[in-house]
């Protein structure tokens, strides 16, 4: 059953639908299947209730004009891949009725209507609020990777400006929880780095507590050519580390190869890593350290990095 004008991806209010249908015909529907209830209040297309917008556009109904999409989901929405659309995240006033449940996370929060953006016909929090929301409130690693896909979408020369404001944002939030670790990861975040993988990579370099690497540093031959570019490079030290994504280099492996016997050949230490690693870095820190210290970096100024993973590891578990 295809429900009236007024849905929004496959859903609606259910007594939009009783309005324009009639109770007894959605009523038979719902019975039926032709229909299914999403929310309480909310009917949507049984083809699309899978959706992941008709999943958030069901949320947002069940809200009101009150509600807004906010965090990752609106993240997402605003085209940030590093962001999962799901579970929905909604900010409200203080004092709305919804609460959070399985599947859905509510934020209350003030000045709402001043970020209020619309996306896809939805309400959505514009990408300075959620950036900001995102370094104070999400997970390192996260929020980085999504500050750096929108940073990307500035020019170089813009993306110092961007930065600018959302320290601005930082200072004016009234609840000062995470603006401090906020600042950090926003120092960290250059819009240079290619994939979601690349910024989880930086956050677990620095997060043990190694020296900031460059992301994405150009070798480049004595004409000033460019022959490779590093995923995360200490350039004065010769030190390189790869992020081996199976999608990026499938089918790539002698290339891959001859790649990294030339840049050894140029004095560059080259290590490897893949996806398991960021989950589990005990090989990534092995070899950096043995890396470093090879080159003369004194491992113990990595002791504050280290007491920073412990607290995050806490953290994590909490």
């Amino acid at each position: 059953m295809k429900l009236p004008s007024t849905g929004m991806h496959g859903a609606c209010l259910r007594s939009d639908a009783v309005a324009v249908l009639g109770e007894y015909r959605v009523r038979a529907a719902l019975e039926d299947g032709e229909l299914v209830s999403t929310w309480a209040g909310v009917v949507a297309e049984p083809s699309r209730a899978a959706d992941p917008r008709t999943i958030v556009a069901s949320a947002v109904l069940a809200g009101g004009d009150s509600v807004i999409v906010a965090g990752p989901t609106a993240a997402r929405l605003h085209g940030c891949t590093a962001a999962e659309m799901l579970p929905v995240h909604l900010v409200a006033p203080y004092g709305h009725w919804m609460r959070s449940v399985p599947g859905l996370v509510v934020h209350n929060g003030r000045f709402l209507d001043r970020d209020r953006d619309c996306v896809d016909g939805l309400a959505v929090l514009g990408l300075e609020r959620v950036v900001t929301d995102l370094l104070c409130r999400s997970r390192p690693q996260d929020a980085l990777a999504v500050t750096d896909q929108v940073l990307a979408r500035f020019e170089p020369t813009e993306r110092s400006a961007f930065r600018a404001r959302i320290a601005d944002r930082l200072d004016e939030r009234p609840d000062p929880r995470g603006t401090r670790a906020a600042r950090q990861l926003l120092q960290l975040a250059t819009g240079r780095a290619e994939s979601p993988a690349e910024s989880w990579l930086l956050w677990t370099v620095v997060d043990l507590g190694f020296p900031v690497p460059e992301a994405n540093w150009s070798v480049r031959d004595l004409d000033g050519v460019e022959l490779y570019r590093l995923d995360l490079a200490w350039p004065t030290l010769r030190i390189a580390v790869e992020y081996d994504g199976y999608a990026a280099h499938a089918g790539r492996g002698e290339q891959d190869a001859a790649r990294i016997r030339d840049l050894e050949r140029r004095g560059w230490l080259v290590i490897i890593v893949g996806a398991a690693d960021l989950g589990e870095p005990v090989r990534l820190e092995r070899e950096l350290s043995a890396a470093l210290s090879a080159r003369g970096w004194d491992l113990r100024q990595r002791r504050v990095g280290a007491a920073r993973r412990r607290r995050h590891r806490e953290w994590q578990a909490s």
